[in-house]
């Protein structure tokens, strides 16, 4: 089969990445497309995998430049489609699902984000995609007849166990300190991203204090630039490391809703302060039903500092963190396995899923790795 696959971000290729090599190592042919976003291209080039990236700079943050953006990729992308002849086309952008439509190829919509975050891009792709893959407890409006929930979540597919294993050796390599926490600052400049607002300078700063008076070294991870004062603080490694860096991390602190459920995906307790907070569903489940990450919206600055105490007042609250998510693993499924059967034998796959979602027991781990960071 031939299958091409349209990344907008970093998360979004890492998703897919084992996938796309196990249908490679299967004899399948596979097309890449990209833009440029954050550390996506350098996580491309570190794979070894063969892609084109269709714009190469990055967009303004405005409504009029995702629009454009919209109309140009799909310009650049309809030849070389036309020429590849894809069976099937994976994405998270509308692009491919508008494209698929005009090609009558299948596309299927890769995302986990609810109907009602996103509501501006799913209404650009939902009407013209024929398949909306998602986790389970994700909300998808009304379009629901399209939508094939797993048990599982999108960074299952890279951090599952079975799939990642830390590297022992990262802090020597960084001069990592032996306790650290991790400060996530994001940019927010995301389409559906607008109007929300993340950590500001003084909580910033009321974080640092409260880590430092704990024993341990906080280091900031931005996606933008920051304030000089901070500079000594900053994390500076390769893209292909950050999770080798947060699987040894105390816990993490961010305004990141992607970096806070791959954290929970490793066990690492997170705390996040969004005004997202309380209104993505992946993040409800993993916080509400497994404890494994806090959100605060923006007007509770004070219940996130106290939360934070309560942790670093915990004993032993690291080995906590990884039996719960030893008790997240057991009931979730091996997600790049089940990628790579459902796009295999797509549209049957499909059927079967809404036939019984039982389907994809066949999936379910039996063992765990159990907890690596046990210092």
């Amino acid at each position: 089969m031939k299958f091409a696959f349209y990344f907008g971000h970093p998360a979004q290729f890492l998703f897919a990445r084992r996938t796309i090599e196990d249908l490679i190592e299967h004899k399948h042919e596979v097309l890449i497309q990209i833009k440029k976003k954050d550390v996506l291209e350098e996580l491309l080039k570190s794979s070894k995998l063969e892609y084109t990236n269709i714009q190469p700079k990055e967009r303004k943050n405005n409504r009029m430049a995702a629009l454009l953006g919209l109309f140009s990729r799909n310009k650049i992308m309809l030849p070389a489609l036309r020429k590849f002849k894809p069976d099937l086309l994976i994405s998270s952008d509308a692009s491919y699902s508008q494209l698929g439509l005009l090609l009558n190829t299948p596309c299927v919509t890769i995302l986990e984000d609810d109907y009602k975050v996103i509501k501006k891009l799913a209404l650009l792709s939902y009407p013209f995609t024929s398949t909306i893959l998602c986790p389970e407890v994700c909300q998808v409006g009304r379009w629901g007849k399209k939508k094939v929930g797993y048990k599982g979540y999108m960074k299952l597919a890279y951090l599952h166990p079975s799939v990642f294993q830390p590297n022992k050796n990262i802090k020597d390599k960084y001069n990592l300190p032996e306790k650290y926490a991790i400060i996530r600052l994001a940019q927010l400049t995301a389409y559906h991203d607008e109007g929300i607002k993340g950590i500001s300078e003084n909580l910033l700063i009321s974080i640092i204090d409260r880590l430092k008076l704990n024993g341990i070294t906080p280091v900031i991870s931005a996606e933008g630039k920051i304030d000089e004062r901070y500079s000594s603080l900053l994390l500076n490694i390769e893209a292909m490391d950050m999770h080798n860096v947060l699987a040894h991390a105390k816990l993490l602190i961010c305004d990141s809703q992607s970096m806070s459920v791959e954290s929970s995906m490793l066990g690492i307790p997170s705390l996040r302060y969004s005004s997202f907070s309380g209104r993505i569903s992946v993040l409800e489940e993993l916080e509400k039903q497994y404890g494994l990450t806090y959100g605060f919206p923006i007007s509770k600055s004070s219940e996130l500092l106290k939360q934070l105490n309560t942790i670093l007042n915990t004993p032993d609250f690291e080995n906590q963190f990884q039996k719960k998510r030893q008790k997240m693993l057991s009931e979730k499924i091996n997600v790049s396995d089940f990628l790579y059967w459902f796009f295999t034998n797509y549209p049957q796959s499909v059927e079967e899923m809404k036939e019984s979602a039982e389907t994809q027991i066949n999936f379910q781990s039996k063992i765990f790795t159990k907890s690596i960071i046990t210092s």
